[in-house]
């Protein structure tokens, strides 16, 4: 089940399974990918929190309990679910912060990289323990390939190991580990600081950050310059540059 609640800006996208460590079936990643999508045209929300209820789990991973090899060729189309979410969050305007509460394995591990900035607890762990069911992690290979160096990520999915996350922030995963009282703390220190700037200026740089990523130099910068002039189109560039020289403090219509 995943629950979304707006509250004062914030959309808080929940997998609320906690009994079962939050697992992703392919119907829990269509209704996770529905309630992303409509964070990023619901007018109320600033900044999209995700995470898992009770605090053993963010998400354990893929629900092996869901049929998940039964029909391998049959279930083709909704096995892809996970990549359309992984789209849905990269094309969502807005910051989308991880707040990781647990274990966050397979799945779940490539849900938290997903996310935008991914604060975690000292006590989460994360992995890739596919290959000891047989499997590979395919969908996250796309989401942590950029991310994790090429080496350290095969050797990871070679062999399944569990690490911390200490280990998750050194490799870049997580941006951030506080202490499990911490957790609420972080994240609302982080969503505030986001809900403080231009989202229009969020929203083009999001979007400008991940369209380069896999682009050669040349490519990439004149896909920046033509960022660059649309940003200097919106109203929030010209009033964020006005209150700079008048010495204010700037007013964003996010647009």
């Amino acid at each position: 089940m995943i629950t979304y609640n707006v509250v004062d800006g914030v959309a808080t996208i929940t997998i609320d399974d906690p009994e079962r460590r939050n697992p992703l079936s392919n119907q829990a990643m269509a209704e996770l990918e529905s309630a992303v999508s409509r964070s990023a045209t619901d007018a109320d929300v600033r900044v999209v929190i995700v995470t898992g209820a009770g605090d053993r789990a963010f998400s354990a991973g893929g629900d092996l309990r869901s049929g998940f090899v039964d029909e391998p060729i049959a279930g083709h189309e909704s096995r892809g679910s996970l990549g359309d979410l992984f789209r849905a969050m990269r094309r969502n305007p807005k910051p989308i912060v991880g707040r990781i509460n647990g274990a966050a394995l397979g799945g779940g591990f490539g849900l938290a990289a997903a996310c935008d900035i991914t604060i975690a607890t000292d006590s989460a762990k994360f992995g890739t323990p596919e290959i000891e069911l047989g499997l590979w992690p395919m969908m996250i290979s796309a989401v942590l390939k950029p991310l994790v160096p090429k080496k350290r990520l095969l050797e990871m999915m070679m062999t399944g190991a569990i690490f911390d996350a200490a280990e998750a922030e050194r490799i870049g995963i997580v941006n951030r580990v506080v202490a499990p009282d911490e957790l609420d703390s972080a994240v609302n220190e982080i969503v505030g600081t986001l809900k403080s700037k231009s989202a229009a200026a969020l929203a083009l740089g999001k979007e400008s950050f991940y369209a380069i990523v896999d682009m050669d130099t040349d490519t990439a910068l004149d896909h920046l310059h033509i960022g660059l002039t649309a940003l200097a189109r919106t109203e929030d560039a010209a009033e964020g540059v006005d209150a700079f020289l008048t010495k204010r403090d700037p007013t964003w219509k996010g647009r």
